[in-house]
């Protein structure tokens, strides 16, 4: 079973025994955590999809450690400007690991009613003529002229001189 859910502005999917590294939440280590915004929850082939949230559903976490990534260095730089900022940055995340996901109360994916509306189509086709199909468009075509003998064009200018004049 796994969950799609909605925590510090992305989205994570996870299933139950799943380590994530989510944004910084403010929570002690060894606490647990429950998630409600849940966006879908799916076992197989039976997938339940909110609109957009799942009411009555939640995922439950445990806060394993708080912590800072690797640095990155940030660096502006414009040449023959005298332009140049260096600095960095270092994101602080919260690592959890995904105890339960619960579901209830869901809408099942409203599965594709092919099979119903496959008889009425053939119907359909059969009442009505089939529509010419449109040729396909020919690939934009150079304008030709007719150029005469004698004739010079210039294709800096687009001027066309008659006779060397």
């Amino acid at each position: 079973m796994y969950a799609v859910f909605r925590t510090g502005g992305k989205q994570y999917r996870a299933a139950k025994g799943d380590v994530l590294r989510l944004e910084k939440i403010e929570a002690d280590e060894g606490a647990t955590i429950t998630f409600d915004e849940v966006l879908l929850i799916g076992e197989g082939a039976e997938v339940k999809v909110g609109d957009p949230l799942l009411s009555g559903s939640s995922v439950s976490g445990k806060v394993l450690s708080q912590g800072k990534t690797k640095k990155v260095n940030v660096v502006k730089f414009k040449r023959r400007k005298n332009y140049l900022r260096q600095g960095s940055h270092r994101q602080f995340y919260t690592e959890v690991e995904i105890t339960a996901i619960s579901g209830s109360g869901a809408k099942k994916a409203a599965p594709k009613k092919e099979t119903a509306d496959k008889p009425a189509a053939k119907e359909e086709a059969e009442a009505k003529p089939a529509a010419k199909k449109k040729a396909a468009k020919k690939a934009a075509s150079k304008k030709t002229s007719k150029k005469k003998e004698g004739c010079k064009e210039d294709f800096l200018t687009g001027q066309v001189q008659i006779n060397g004049t």
